[in-house]
């Protein structure tokens, strides 16, 4: 059903917030397009492209979290992570993104996002590597003389972003690990080896990835503590919304001065 317009009185009105609508539709779209650009990038180890993603140096109000480890809050600590990422040869990493739930500031400044991320992590490490790590996180079998780790992944992702310069930038970033198993195991079994193990949980919070030959690379120290902290799936506490879904908001108190 068409719904007729309003008095000529009105009608500026009535074509502003209708512009106003297109505008916030066309924004969620572009953030959207952010974040999976990123994990495109990610996916391909073209991690220094993603650099150029973030808000600029000195923006106030960015940060990044990427495990209970701690916040990083400026530019140089934010883009560490990205930053000489390598790609090893035989190492597969394959992210897919679901379910945004995307809310657009009424003052179509800043934006508020969250995905559920699937997907696997694989790779090989040379046997001396491999004593850098636990045991359990391989499988059993020699690939060319070396180790194999391959991995079923799920994560959740929240990220804000801002509108610069008329182009969406990533503002605040926060991922964290719901689960993980090697391929040969499930996620059930693997939770409970790990919790009866005291280091893992300090070696995988502090864990950025697997480089050269399996080399374990480690996280950048952080600026701060962590505020929030997450649970990842475990055999003795129940899952919760974490983070929430984003509310309709009408503005960013973080958001700088135009």
């Amino acid at each position: 059903m068409n719904t007729p317009l309003p008095a000529s009185a009105d009608l500026a009105a009535h074509i502003a917030a209708l512009e106003a609508r297109v505008a916030r539709a066309e924004a969620r779209g572009e953030v959207e397009n952010l974040f999976s650009n990123y994990m495109h990038l990610h996916n391909g180890y073209e991690d220094a492209r993603i650099i150029d993603m973030w808000v600029k140096p000195g923006t106030p109000g960015m940060r990044a979290q990427y495990s209970n480890k701690g916040i990083y809050t400026s530019w140089e600590t934010i883009t560490e992570y990205h930053r000489g990422r390598p790609s090893p040869v035989g190492k597969l990493l394959l992210h897919y993104s679901t379910t945004p739930s995307i809310q657009v500031a009424a003052d179509g400044r800043s934006a508020r996002g969250i995905w559920i991320v699937g997907g696997v992590e694989s790779g090989l490490t040379d046997p001396a590597q491999a004593a850098n790590a636990p045991e359990f996180l391989y499988e059993k079998d020699l690939v060319n003389g070396q180790k194999v780790w391959a991995h079923w992944v799920a994560m959740k992702y929240e990220m804000h972003a801002l509108l610069q310069d008329g182009v969406w930038k990533i503002w605040r970033f926060r991922c964290f690990e719901v689960f993980r198993a090697p391929y040969g195991r499930n996620w059930i079994d693997f939770a409970a080896c790990t919790e009866a193990v005291p280091d893992f949980q300090r070696f995988h919070e502090n864990l950025a990835y697997f480089g050269h030959d399996g080399k374990p690379v480690w996280l950048p120290d952080t600026d701060r503590p962590a505020e929030d902290f997450y649970q990842a799936y475990s055999t003795q506490t129940a899952q919760a919304v974490v983070p929430r879904p984003p509310a309709p908001y009408d503005t960013d108190p973080e958001t700088p001065a135009a």
